[in-house]
């Protein structure tokens, strides 16, 4: 979101922070602080961007965790846009609930503040279509959406192509359907093989990553550890992952692993490369450890020897 909104538009964007102690769910606090926190830069809020499911976590977002986020913008009469291009990929429970169907029931002041985006590039792995689509109800971000369309007009033969393919209704469902099935096999393997590492992912049903727990292997709790240990596994093992840093995240050591833009045969070569990247990080901190207890046991046996020698000479 930072290389989309803000490279070219100048809009500041203000993350809410959510923890690892609650499985990164969105919380009433959590966006109450990011709110007065925007207040506190003079930053005018105009909206609340979520993606459900959720980039980087994998996770799917709750109905209560939704009726939050409407009540929240409902009060503070702001927008609310829904990234929802990875609605496709949910291949576990629970299942996906559109920001819209929580809106059932609902007045219609609350449904023209909620916008959702959504694009072809993940669902169906299409991203060099460009194709993508904005759902509103309020007039104006229709008006607006129309007017910028002009500059990224999809070609009619692409067009045409589309329209063949999603009206294949047994295509599309069969597609969609294997799709996720291959995913959930896919994410089983990569979670059962951090396992193996020692590394453990938070528990996720969408999407083709999975947000990583590497706490335990940085060299101190600071995102200068964190850096330090992505350049490694980078240089060293030769994987290219993403650090929780660059999502914004606020707890050092997560990192977000993609494991459907690769083969199973790759997927399996880099679980091994990691398993024996942190076995030599577990063996040199061991060794760490070692001569650190020595040393201390040796500066004790010499401050003992010192202390008997002075009180020795003291008696004496």
């Amino acid at each position: 979101f930072d290389r989309d909104l803000k490279w070219r538009t100048g809009v500041q964007i203000v993350p809410i922070h959510c923890t690892s102690s609650n499985c990164f769910r969105i919380t009433a606090s959590a966006i109450e602080e990011a709110y007065q926190q925007a207040q506190k830069e003079n930053l005018t809020v105009k909206g609340i961007l979520i993606t459900n499911p959720s980039n980087p976590l994998g996770t799917t977002m709750t109905r209560p965790e939704l009726n939050l986020l409407i009540n929240f913008i409902t009060d503070k009469q702001i927008h609310l846009i829904s990234d929802e291009i990875y609605s496709g990929t949910v291949f576990n429970s629970p299942s996906f609930i559109s920001i819209m169907e929580a809106l059932k029931g609902m007045n219609m002041e609350k449904n023209n503040r909620v916008h959702i985006v959504y694009s072809l590039s993940k669902d169906l792995g299409l991203p060099g279509f460009r194709v993508g689509a904005i759902y509103s109800n309020d007039p104006t971000v229709v008006s607006a959406a129309v007017k910028m369309s002009s500059f990224g007009l999809v070609s009619s033969q692409t067009q045409y192509l589309l329209s063949v393919m999603l009206s294949d209704k047994k295509f599309r469902n069969h597609y969609i359907v294997k799709n996720q099935n291959r995913l959930l096999k896919r994410q089983r393997k990569l979670v059962s093989g951090l396992e193996k590492s020692g590394i453990r992912c938070l528990e996720s049903n969408a999407g083709l990553f999975c947000w990583v727990d590497m706490r335990h292997l940085l060299s101190s709790d600071t995102f200068e550890a964190e850096m330090e240990l992505w350049e490694r596994i980078i240089y060293d093992v030769k994987l290219n992952i993403s650090p929780g840093s660059s999502c914004h995240c606020n707890e050092p050591g997560w990192f977000r692993v993609c494991f459907a833009n690769i083969s199973e045969d790759a997927l399996e070569l880099a679980m091994q490369r990691l398993k024996s990247f942190v076995g030599s990080i577990k063996k040199h901190n061991h060794q760490e450890s070692e001569k650190l207890r020595k040393e201390s046991h040796i500066g004790k046996w010499i401050f003992r020897l010192s202390f008997q020698s002075f009180n020795e000479q003291d008696q004496r």
